[in-house]
């Protein structure tokens, strides 16, 4: 993401912050960094989270209505957080009205066609349509990088919890009985596009 566009010194707006796990990460660089979740009892743990950041902010709200003023932001990113292509035009708007002329936003998201939980995630969610979800983004003027990497775990139980979270609970049995061991290769696209 920094080779596309930096956010040193620059306000960041995380969409879908959950527990803010993101949001020390950007504050090591960033000027703000404003944290956005629909989901008050993680709301409350990105609080918790980044109480001693005296330079972030989390606040409650959606991708379709973000509570920010016009023009505010500098990069936003969003991942796995409501932006899985068609339908999530309101939250589009939302990043046209708040992101600043020059600004960036980045949408990362699973890639169902490739990679192990990629075939996981497909049979899991038949109804999201790779092809256009790929067409819904390139027509909103963003542009795609492919990135290929792995999950690696402590353990089986943390493995098991991670894609019974992800998963629903009939693809999550499945897709744990015919997988061994603690790794998994993923694969996610990085959609970004220029303000």
């Amino acid at each position: 993401m920094r080779e596309i566009g930096d956010w040193a010194g620059r306000t960041v707006l995380d969409v879908g912050c959950g527990s803010g796990f993101h949001l020390p990460l950007w504050a090591r660089s960033a000027a703000q960094v404003v944290g956005v979740e629909p989901h008050p009892p993680l709301v409350a743990l990105a609080r918790r989270r980044t109480r001693s950041l005296a330079h972030v902010r989390v606040l409650e709200g959606g991708a379709q209505d973000l509570p920010l003023p016009d023009a505010s932001v500098d990069v936003v990113h969003a991942r796995w957080a409501y932006f899985f292509g068609p339908g999530s035009e309101p939250g589009l708007r939302e990043l046209d009205r708040v992101v600043r002329r020059g600004g960036t936003a980045y949408v990362i998201d699973n890639d169902p066609t490739r990679s192990t939980f990629g075939g996981w995630f497909r049979r899991g969610f038949p109804e999201v349509d790779p092809e256009a979800v790929e067409r819904f983004w390139s027509m909103h003027g963003w542009q795609r990088r492919p990135i290929d990497m792995d999950w690696s775990f402590g353990s089986r139980e943390d493995l098991e919890s991670v894609v019974r979270i992800e998963l629903p609970p009939a693809a999550a049995e499945e897709a744990l009985a015919s997988h061994t061991g603690t790794e998994v290769d993923y694969a996610v696209n990085l959609w970004w596009r220029h303000f």
